[in-house]
Formats: structure tokens, C-alpha cells, sequence
């Protein structure tokens, strides 16, 4: 590898931005190509770089075959990245599947009795606002948030926050009576229709979950789904 390339690569992988390293393993020539829709190194295929976009999305490095060239192509993505705002019995569950997943987990909880380290072993756990954290944070199309809290004023500036960002995924608990009140005051801030059609309410699918761990999964699992597309 180049030391150009190595070095620009170490410094994506720094600044956690999602990059693919395409080599052509005939010649061991290397490119660079970032999820963003931008142009790669030249002498690159656009067919090439195209699928190295994909591999990023899919989460997968891949070998492909181009024009009779054989190409690899490795991906560099930063961890995905799971915000949970309330510090609740259902968060203790989600964060533990969270990390399985091979999430970052940030737990946001301004209620300190709430937000306790100890109930929360290995995890970030903040007891600032949550629209603080998340306006500090990066919250790119890699990531994904809850709010649990059930607190309108804990919850809300936290979907104000991050309802026109590029986060794959937010989901709020309630019922559907709480989803349409937290609707309205959302609209009432000049949140539009379309904006506010983000947010999955009532959070989770749709499983008969009852108790924490069993929501848990259910979140879990609606994140999953948005995340692969399967909606």
C-alpha cells in the first residue's frame, strides 16, 4: 500500500468515516471510496466504485470480478451507533442486545438517580440533556435512537434534535394515544408531516410484547429491519 493511501485511510478511520479500501489484487493498484456519492480516486470503474458503496451499506467486505479484473474490496466502517434516552428497565435489556448487535451504545438520562453507571456496566452512560449530547454528537445516517423516558420533557428535545438529521432510525415509547400527542406538540414547533412520519410510534414491532426484555427485542428488532431495508 502507497503511504498516501495508508495515511488517508488511518485518518478516515480517525475521524470514524465509513471508507472502502478497493484493491485490484492483478496489479495491487488501490483506491479509496467513501459512502458519500463522491467521486473516487481516478482510474477507478464507476461500476467499481458503485459496488464498493453497497459493500459499505451492507456492512461486508467483498471480491468482485470487473471487466475480467479481479478486484477486493474491504470496508471500514465506523461502529453503528444506538442513542437511548431514558435510563429505564426496558434500557438495561435494549443496550445489552444493542451491543451484541455490534452497537455503540450511548445511554442519556438528565434524572442522575436514573443514569447510575452501575446499572449500566460498560456502556456511556451521560446524565446531561439529551438534546446536549446529541447536538455534541455525530448522528449520521449510522445511527439510531430511542427515546424511553416517557417524559415529553426529556423526550422531545431530544426528537427535536435529531428529527432533521440523517439517522437511519427513531423510534419514541408510548402509546398510540401519547405517539399523537407527541405529534402535535412536534407540529406545533414546525415539525412537518413528513418529518415527523420518521419517528416509529408506538416504538417496536408489533409482537405482544409485554415486559421490558420482551419490548426490548421488539425494538431491536424494528431497528434491525430499518437498518436492512426490510420495512
Amino acid at each position: 500500500m502507497k503511504r498516501g493511501t495508508l495515511e488517508r485511510l488511518n485518518a478516515d478511520r480517525a475521524e470514524k468515516r465509513s471508507v472502502a479500501l478497493v484493491t485490484e489484487t492483478a496489479s495491487g493498484a488501490q483506491w479509496l471510496v467513501y459512502a458519500e456519492a463522491v467521486s473516487p480516486d481516478a482510474g477507478l470503474a464507476e461500476d467499481v466504485a458503485v459496488r464498493a458503496r453497497a459493500a459499505l451499506a451492507d456492512d461486508r467486505s467483498a471480491i468482485l470480478d470487473a471487466d475480467g479484473k479481479p478486484y477486493f474490496i474491504q470496508v471500514h466502517n465506523p461502529p453503528l451507533r444506538l442513542f437511548i434516552v431514558g435510563a429505564v428497565h426496558i434500557t438495561q435489556a435494549l443496550a445489552r442486545m444493542a451491543r451484541i448487535a455490534g452497537y455503540a451504545v450511548t445511554v442519556i438520562d438528565p434524572r442522575r438517580a436514573f443514569a447510575e453507571p452501575e446499572r449500566f456496566p460498560g456502556l456511556e452512560v451521560s446524565s446531561d440533556w439529551p438534546d446536549d449530547v446529541l447536538g455534541a454528537a455525530v448522528v449520521d445516517r449510522r445511527a439510531a435512537i430511542v427515546t424511553l423516558s416517557h417524559d415529553p420533557k426529556i423526550d422531545d428535545p431530544a426528537l427535536e434534535t435529531v428529527l432533521r438529521s440523517e439517522v437511519f432510525y427513531i423510534g419514541s415509547l408510548g402509546s398510540n394515544r401519547t405517539h399523537g400527542k407527541r405529534l402535535a406538540r412536534l407540529h406545533e414547533k414546525g415539525f412537518t408531516t413528513t418529518e415527523t412520519d420518521r419517528i416509529h410510534g408506538p416504538v417496536g414491532l408489533n409482537i405482544g410484547a409485554k415486559s421490558p426484555a420482551e419490548i426490548a427485542v421488539s425494538i431491536m428488532a424494528e431497528i434491525t429491519q430499518a437498518r436492512r431495508g426490510a420495512a
